[in-house]
């Protein structure tokens, strides 16, 4: 039966595409902007690189037998994600509000892609925005793959990120963006993700940290496999994440320019200042520290970019870097076995961020947003420590129990001698 379900779910899946045949235009073709549809379609393409780099980010950073499973954990969301958006994914997070709550969109809005041929986003084309949020949908829970790489089943590790984008990831993509959205009337600030992605990453890998517990050689040596994969992957994030933050403006105007500058400054003083505060400890600068402190800076900039000046970025990069270095160290000293720190980087650096993107958000720099403690208004600031809290405990409860749910399904870890094996082997009978 176990062998069956999967299979048969994409026979359902072929079945609904041919009961959906095609796209439903509208009967008045809306009016786009080529320009933006251009910059929007270069961004998707952008942000759907990221995946394949997160990919090398973590598969570099485990030990060698590891390496394969990793790496195709951050992969297969590419596949499985992408089915699920399209069928009703997107529908439930960007179509109609039901029942005016603000937490999820109508199934039937968007379902299996209708309506979104003719129908406009703004000046693009409601396909083009479709997919272009399919890549954030696709990058979440791959984030979450770090925090319990080594030690996870995979097939039990594909119905935790199915329920995951549907449970929690959906639900705060539409409070927080769509038009009706609970966050997005309370006025709350995410720019291009940082309480969607990287938040509800961070506290479901402290959750799936907390409930695997520690790998069984956790005491010995964590020897990266490659660093060069690290650098590589670094480099594509980097590269990437233009498209995920300048694309969130979803124009191809000044907004996009002033969402790249910040998006580069932040990471390039991030990178900086987390060599500068290992010096300061009495350690050596290393590569995987500078790779890491970018993609910290990154994950801070994300909620603010569109919001603030580029000189604010250079605050959110260096204030971040240092947070998540402390807070690394601090996860060290604990029995949370977080295998390549997920929380104490994307977790804390998107909370980091959502507080000073409260702080240093102004109306100068985007009139669609707000002014923030730094320029004498304490709403936004006060909203954003309100949301960070609803966030933070509705993340971590509602994946802690998904991972309980998963559990019961398929067992979430892979046995002693699996793990020794090394997941590559064991899991996928693949190895270097």
């Amino acid at each position: 039966m176990k062998k069956i379900v999967p299979f048969g779910i994409l026979v359902i899946v072929v079945i609904l595409a041919l009961m959906y045949p095609g796209n439903v235009a509208a009967a008045k073709p809306a009016e786009f902007n080529a320009a933006d549809i251009a910059w929007l379609l270069i961004s998707t393409a952008l942000v759907l690189l990221m995946t394949p780099g997160l990919a090398f980010f973590y598969g570099g950073m485990v030990r060698k037998k590891n390496v394969i499973s990793t790496m195709l954990q951050s992969f297969v969301c590419m596949g499985l994600i992408t089915i699920i958006w399209v069928v009703f994914g997107f529908s439930m997070a960007f179509g109609e509000d039901v029942g005016g709550l603000g937490f999820i969109g109508n199934p039937k809005s968007f379902f299996m892609m209708q309506n979104t041929i003719g129908t406009a986003w703004g000046t693009i084309p409601v396909i083009l925005f479709a997919m272009f949020q399919l890549k954030f949908a696709v990058i979440t829970p791959a984030l979450i793959t770090g925090a319990f790489a080594e030690r996870i089943r995979f097939n039990s590790y594909l119905i935790f990120i199915t329920l995951f984008i549907v449970i929690i990831y959906i639900p705060l993509a539409h409070a927080t963006w769509h038009p009706q959205g609970y966050f997005f009337k309370m006025g709350v600030l995410d720019f291009a993700g940082g309480t969607v992605v990287h938040m509800s990453a961070g506290w479901a890998a402290l959750a799936s940290a907390i409930y695997l517990k520690k790998r069984n050689e956790v005491e010995e040596a964590h020897t990266p496999a490659r660093i060069s994969y690290v650098i590589l992957g670094t480099g594509l994030l980097w590269f990437g994440w233009f498209g995920f933050n300048a694309g969130s403006a979803l124009t191809s105007g000044e907004l996009a320019a002033t969402a790249l500058a910040t998006t580069t400054t932040a990471s390039a003083a991030a990178a900086m200042s987390w060599i500068f505060f290992d010096m300061l400890r009495g350690k050596k600068p290393s590569a995987l520290g500078a790779c890491i402190g970018a993609v910290v800076g990154l994950v801070a900039v994300t909620p603010a970019a569109g919001f603030i000046t580029v000189s604010s970025s250079l605050i959110i990069g260096i204030v971040a870097a240092v947070v998540s270095n402390l807070m690394v160290m601090w996860r060290s000293k604990t029995n949370i076995d977080d295998t390549l720190d997920v929380f104490p980087c994307h977790g804390v650096g998107g909370m980091v961020g959502m507080i000073l993107t409260g702080v240093f958000a102004t109306k100068s720099v985007n009139s669609a947003g707000a002014d923030g403690l730094f320029y004498g208004d304490s709403a936004l600031f006060v909203k954003h420590l309100i949301a960070l809290v609803a966030v933070s405990v509705f993340a971590f409860v509602g994946s802690f129990i998904l991972l309980k749910v998963t559990d019961l399904i398929s067992p979430l870890r892979v046995t002693k001698e699996e793990e020794l094996a090394g997941l590559d082997i064991s899991q996928h009978d693949e190895e270097l």
